[in-house]
């Protein structure tokens, strides 16, 4: 089959999978190139990624196909659940030829010293982050989640899960508001699996579009994927008993269809995540933060550190207690941790940040000598 014939697949079988007309426009340009144009294109989206090897929902099937021809060197370039690529159906074994360019990406950085960013999911509309209230709730690890999903592009959903596990409403009615404090702008939903509270909403809230699922192991992320899915499809394990800590259930990212009956769309499940680094999160934490850049926005000076400066109007919210001083500090510890890493390749930047910061120990010492007063 010719390149101009193989638009006339029957792209239904794509729509519950998120295909849509703006992807139809994304794929005709993508093989109107020579560089990638050939016999035999296929559309497909990527449900699962294993060892070089991808499978892909298509107008024809399922296919199951090699990814090496993708860029493999670049981290940010491989091919990854939820990814829109165009697919040599008719090579032996078939194989990925290109991807479409993604709308959103989920990224972290990864644990290695080479400062590369991780794609944990692609094209994702809401970025669903589990937390447990089976434990106390880690404020500061909801900021990171929140943080970098807001730099993904996706809309963050927090939802509080194993709600069941909490004694009394007024509890989560608590536990609540401080998430909604924790993540301003960001819909908030305690939900129990077991007894099945609070599913009925997010599933209308997740109709319809991509959803990928994060938190940590032992947040009950299988659990609740099967709740949402209307059926038993992730394997769940029980919690540590002597630290309350999951184990690793999920192993790999997959795309799941959601029940048509209640909207459709699609959930990708993730392995639970010890570490969460900042990748490109500066946006995300204007986002996460948007309290503080609200506040930062009355300060007397533009580049204002809110540390020593006076005229801060950050430090005068901590001071009359409108802004808490854990927020501020979270706040000051993930810019500095996103700039470290934005630093590692680039020299330039490295170079400004020890300028800057010989700038703010200066102001620093000066600040504390009039605090001082005159020496005598």
């Amino acid at each position: 089959m010719s390149q101009s014939t193989s638009h006339t697949y029957d792209q239904s079988a794509l729509a519950a999978y998120g295909w849509d007309a703006d992807w139809q426009a994304e794929y005709d340009r993508v093989l109107a190139d020579p560089a990638t144009a050939g016999p035999d294109p296929l559309p497909g989206r990527v449900v699962r990624v294993d060892r070089g090897q991808c499978d892909l929902v298509t107008p024809v099937g399922t296919l199951r196909a090699d990814t090496e021809f993708v860029v493999p060197r670049d981290p940010m370039r491989v091919v990854c659940t939820g990814d829109w690529a165009v697919v040599d159906a008719d090579g032996a074994p078939p194989y990925v030829r290109t991807l479409l360019p993604r709308r959103t990406a989920f990224v972290r950085s990864t644990s290695s010293k080479r400062s590369e960013g991780q794609v944990l999911a692609a094209n994702v509309d809401h970025a669903l982050i589990a937390i447990s209230l089976g434990a106390e709730l880690d404020l500061g690890r909801i900021e990171r989640f929140i943080s970098l999903a807001w730099s993904s592009g996706a809309q963050p959903l927090l939802v509080l899960t194993k709600m069941d596990l909490v004694p009394d409403e007024a509890t989560v009615a608590h536990l609540v508001a401080d998430a909604e404090t924790t993540a301003p702008g960001v819909q908030v939903l305690p939900v129990s699996a077991e007894t099945g509270e609070g599913i009925d909403i997010l599933a209308a809230v997740l109709a319809g579009g991509t959803t990928a699922l994060l938190g940590q192991s032992g947040a009950g992320k299988s659990t609740l994927a099967n709740a949402v899915l209307g059926q038993r499809t992730q394997t769940v394990r029980a919690v540590r008993d002597r630290d309350g800590k999951g184990r690793h259930t999920t192993t790999t990212r997959n795309l799941l269809p959601l029940p048509a009956a209640t909207g459709g769309g699609v959930l990708i499940d993730t392995p639970g995540l010890r570490g969460v680094g900042l990748w490109d999160a500066e946006g995300g934490l204007g986002q996460a933060f948007s309290e503080i850049e609200e506040f930062a926005a009355d300060c007397r000076f533009q580049d204002c550190a809110h540390q020593y400066e006076p005229g801060c109007a950050v430090l005068a919210a901590v001071e009359s207690g409108a802004l808490p001083e854990r927020r501020l500090e979270s706040y000051r510890k993930l810019l500095r941790e996103n700039a470290r890493l934005a630093a590692r390749t680039d020299a330039r930047l490295r170079a400004e940040q020890r300028r800057v910061f010989k700038q703010r120990q200066a102001l620093g010492r000066h600040m504390m000598e009039r605090k001082r007063g005159p020496r005598r």
